[in-house]
């Protein structure tokens, strides 16, 4: 008989997307590697629009008790999901990309006169932020959101490993090292942290989505 599958996700998946896995006959492990806590913050100097690259800063601004206020300003984004969540809560999403890098370019090339307050992690990339004062655009940056390291010993021996970010990667490594397990990434930036650690076997999805992450996964071992 054929050894069973075994998957290492960096963080707890939703039961329909584990399922997936389950349906191939893999055997998942799941743990957060990270965790967000919503930072307090004031919304005195928004400017006209607003930059979200995340859900957990969407959410963040949600609770804040003037988040009203800021519905009547347009919203860029990054990622599919952060746009639905934008926009089921009342926000008009002007543009959204994959990555910063594309949503930083689009924002330079049509938008450039316009002023920008960007809501933000602890931990985020400078890719956006380097890109909109090369282009000598109008921002500020408000962080809103800390992203917190949660590094564990996985044990069990894994034939592939789920990264959806970049400090997932970072916490993974700080307790585990990975040999010959292929690494399933849900984008550049994640996969560029793999990279960053000399490590080789690495599968991106081809959208920045759970979903495709899981996707490429089934794919690579079926």
């Amino acid at each position: 008989m054929q050894n069973q599958i075994r998957i290492v996700s960096t963080k707890k998946l939703l039961s329909n997307q584990k399922q997936y896995l389950l349906n191939a006959d893999f055997n998942v492990i799941e743990a957060d590697f990270i965790k967000t806590h919503n930072k307090p913050f004031d919304l005195n100097h928004i400017n006209n629009n607003l930059i979200f690259t995340s859900q957990n800063a969407v959410l963040s601004v949600l609770e804040h008790e003037k988040a009203d206020q800021l519905k009547s300003k347009n919203a860029f984004c990054v990622g599919l999901k952060t746009k639905e969540l934008l926009e089921k809560n009342g926000f008009n999403v002007m543009a959204y990309t994959g990555y910063a890098q594309d949503l930083a370019e689009i924002i330079a090339l049509v938008y450039t006169e316009e002023s920008y307050t960007f809501f933000s992690g602890n931990l985020r990339r400078d890719t956006l932020p380097d890109a909109l004062k090369r282009a000598h655009i109008q921002y500020n940056e408000i962080t809103v959101y800390e992203t917190l390291l949660t590094p564990q010993k996985i044990n069990a021996k894994a034939d592939g490993i789920l990264f959806f970010s970049p400090s997932a990667v970072e916490s993974f490594l700080k307790e585990n090292t990975i040999k010959n397990e292929i690494c399933f990434c849900i984008g550049n930036t994640t996969a560029e942290a793999l990279e960053t650690n000399k490590i080789k076997n690495i599968v991106i999805a081809n959208q920045p989505t759970v979903e495709n992450t899981i996707i490429q996964c089934l794919n690579e071992f079926k």
